[in-house]
């Protein structure tokens, strides 16, 4: 639960406080531009130190961030926003309407080639700024004062408030747009110190308009890819949380540290993409489909990963209310005849044992990503006699190359939910989509998205699983499993609460002290 000013400040004074939270980070943040960010180091980090209009409680739950209040008119096509009076920067200037547009107007822009724009397509006009038809004052956001903000979408957007607590969609100080890493910045905190690959140090923002509700004077981030490495350093005391644990010790962590094992539900999904965009994958279904008929999900999900997740045969999981998850073709068939039907297709494909398929499988530097391409490779081979070539690159190396697709074929893919909505899972295979890194081009997919963005209750979600049938009967990626969240805490943390979007905001804990 959150605790109240009073009841921090009575325990900073009985010193059963610590200053500082010490939290693992996974991979070293892409980027903490707004606008270029897309891993999600980067966006938990972008939420620590920088509030949209809306934020996340404890609980994960949408909450008012900057707004303190809004408006839902025109049946759902318009928002109108309240800013709170006390809404400052680190520098302690006032955040503004014109603030949000000045950010809004860079992230919509052609030459910022923000990664994550597409978000916010549902504004009237912003796909036709992103590709440069129209200015970007033609956007449907307006100051009506300069504490007041209206947005206008083409259509009902139900999640519409999830997206404005997303990192795209937040404000911009002047200062950025000439010094975009000395800017201040609005969150819970500010950056005090970064060393690469080993530390990034955040301390308490005081011109935070909840301050006074924040426990910690500050928190070390500590970049760690290895989730191995994460797990002795937070067996030596160095970390209060971890980001993951490492794949294949759920059972020995369960038995040893016991209720410090945080294992939840979480919406995201882990798949291998194929460059469509290039051989040998392009215009081979059967390939594709035999590769995915070959895999043993439940070998990877219980035994390679192993902490509690889902074998998958779909891009959206499990859990998101009133959409009915599905099992996609290959999934009914018993062990046996699948592997029969991957063979079948193998053929059919134009590969056999005298001339099997050459590949790479590329992944960014983890050793369970490296653990799970080991299964695959293998599975393959044994399979259908595959010769699988292991690529492993730095993250933001990775990124880069999967990004562009010159050298990318097999690769390590998976997205998180930005909002809790199949929209944020399917939309990443749309022809026009920055981040459809398989280049899946589908007509017949991109109508069924438009036509299901034109409606909405139980017929928009019923159209949308009419397109993520289509999309697997194309595969352009290969699912196999889904998600959990999964944390190690110490005792001696406060305010964690589990949640299905593993958001924890760090300006709801605290760590209590064990020093005598």
């Amino acid at each position: 639960m959150r605790c109240r000013p009073v009841l921090f400040a009575f325990l900073f004074s009985q010193g059963l406080w610590a200053a500082t939270l010490h939290r693992g980070l996974g991979p070293e943040p892409d980027s903490l531009d707004i606008h270029q960010a897309q891993g999600l180091s980067a966006i938990n980090l972008l939420r620590e130190i920088r509030e949209g209009l809306t934020s996340y409680d404890a609980a994960g739950n949408i909450v008012p961030g900057v707004a303190a209040s809004w408006q839902v008119l025109d049946k759902g096509k318009t928002y109108r926003f309240e800013l709170r009076d006390n809404a400052r920067w680190s520098n302690g200037d006032a955040v503004t309407a014109h603030d949000f547009i000045r950010g809004w107007h860079r992230a919509l822009s052609p030459a910022t080639l923000a990664r994550t724009a597409s978000l916010l397509t549902p504004v009237v006009n912003a796909g036709e700024v992103m590709v440069g038809k129209v200015k970007a004052t033609a956007i449907g956001i307006q100051a009506l004062s300069v504490s007041t903000l209206e947005i206008k979408l083409t259509m009902a957007t139900p999640w519409f408030p999830e997206i404005l607590a997303h990192p795209v969609s937040f404000p911009l100080h002047a200062d950025a747009i000439e010094q975009p890493n000395q800017a201040p910045v609005n969150g819970a905190f500010v950056v005090d110190k970064m060393t690469m690959h080993a530390l990034i140090r955040l301390r308490k923002n005081p011109h935070f308009h909840a301050a006074g509700s924040v426990a910690l004077d500050g928190i070390d981030y500590l970049p760690i890819e290895d989730p191995h490495a994460e797990l002795s350093r937070y067996r030596a005391g160095e970390l209060d949380m971890t980001e993951t644990i490492p794949a294949g010790r759920h059972d020995w962590l369960q038995t040893y540290l016991g209720d410090e094992l945080r294992i939840s539900p979480y919406i995201g999904s882990f798949w291998l993409g194929l460059n469509l965009g290039r051989e040998p994958f392009a215009d081979n279904n059967n390939l594709r489909r035999a590769l995915s008929l070959a895999i043993d999900r439940s070998v990877i999900a219980r035994l390679v990963v192993g902490a509690g997740e889902l074998p998958a045969w779909s891009i959206v999981p499990p859990g998101i209310d009133g959409y009915s998850a599905r099992e996609f073709a290959g999934s009914e068939l018993d062990s046996e005849a699948r592997l029969l039907t991957a063979k079948e297709l193998y053929l059919k494909a134009g590969y056999s044992e005298d001339k099997p398929l050459r590949t790479e499988l590329r992944y960014n530097t983890s050793s369970q990503h490296r653990k799970i391409a080991l299964a695959v490779s293998s599975m393959w081979r044994q399979v259908l006699g595959v010769q699988t070539q292991l690529l492993n690159e730095e993250w933001k190396v990775f990124v880069n190359s999967r990004r562009q697709g010159v050298v990318t074929q097999v690769f390590r893919g998976g997205w998180i939910a930005d909002y809790a909505d199949p929209a944020s899972f399917l939309d990443l295979f749309r022809s026009d989509n920055e981040l459809n890194t398989t280049f899946y081009k589908d007509k017949t997919f991109d109508l069924l998205m438009d036509q299901a963005a034109a409606m909405d209750g139980a017929a928009r979600l019923a159209q949308l699983q009419r397109a993520e049938v289509h999309l697997m009967q194309d595969m352009p990626v290969i699912p196999l499993y889904f998600y959990v969240s999964r944390h190690l805490l110490k005792p001696t943390v406060s305010g964690y609460q589990p949640n299905i979007r593993d958001i924890h905001l760090s300006r709801y804990m605290g760590v209590k002290s064990t020093k005598p």
